[in-house]
């Protein structure tokens, strides 16, 4: 109504169509974002990060270990167990923002770094499902210090495992109308995480894990 009258009033009337006809389906389009050789690089630095550094820690373990175990007397048990934590969480938390930001390049090379550093400080630590006992034979009475690395990291990724049953779990109980659902978004979801995280380090710096150096 345009007063008290009545009219019409055409709405588009563009003569010629703003996309031109193609014959790409949407697989086509799809394929051409994969861009699977990014993927392949990506892949290949990712299996030289896993391997490298961890064996080039196992040969400072077994070719230089005088010098290692003197290079991490200097350091406290409950410190060596927060180094190794720390560089865990660092790790796994670049890995998440580089899922979940849009310039993930930036946050996938910090995975990357740190993932190289973890690795590398796992093999110095002979860090494997019974490094008790490889810490031992190999360091001997000075075990104890690279048993509190390895507990670091240890207790880190046990804290991304818990987490992620309880982030999964909150995802299934709770409703999309409750206010717990705030639980599973944003930096809430980063809050939960650095809390699961510490809770983890706590009971290994006080729960008397960390074995002292004979």
């Amino acid at each position: 109504m345009v007063g008290d009258r009545l009219e019409t009033v055409d709405v588009s009337k563009h003569p010629d169509p703003t996309i031109p006809p193609s014959d790409l389906s949407l697989a086509d389009i799809e394929r051409r974002h994969s861009r699977p050789m990014l993927w392949s690089a990506f892949i290949m630095v990712l299996l030289v990060v896993l391997v490298a550094p961890y064996w080039v820690g196992r040969f400072f373990a077994v070719h230089r270990t005088e010098a290692v175990v003197r290079h991490l007397s200097a350091y406290s048990l409950q410190g060596l167990a927060f180094s190794s934590w720390a560089v865990t969480v660092v790790m796994v938390t670049c890995l998440a923002m580089s899922i979940v930001v849009t310039r993930r390049v930036v946050w996938t090379v910090l995975f990357l770094l740190a993932l190289a550093v973890e690795q590398f400080i796992g093999g110095v630590a002979l860090l494997r499902f019974d490094f008790w006992y490889s810490t031992y034979v190999v360091y001997g009475p000075s075990a104890g210090l690279l048993n509190a690395v390895n507990l670091g990291i240890v207790s880190a990724m046990l804290g991304v495992a818990v987490f992620a049953v309880l982030f999964v779990g909150l995802l299934v109980v709770i409703r999309k109308e409750s206010p717990l659902n705030v639980l599973t978004q944003g930096w809430a979801s980063m809050i939960l995480f650095f809390a699961i995280e510490v809770i983890a380090l706590l009971i290994v710096l006080m729960g008397g894990l960390l074995a002292p150096t004979v």
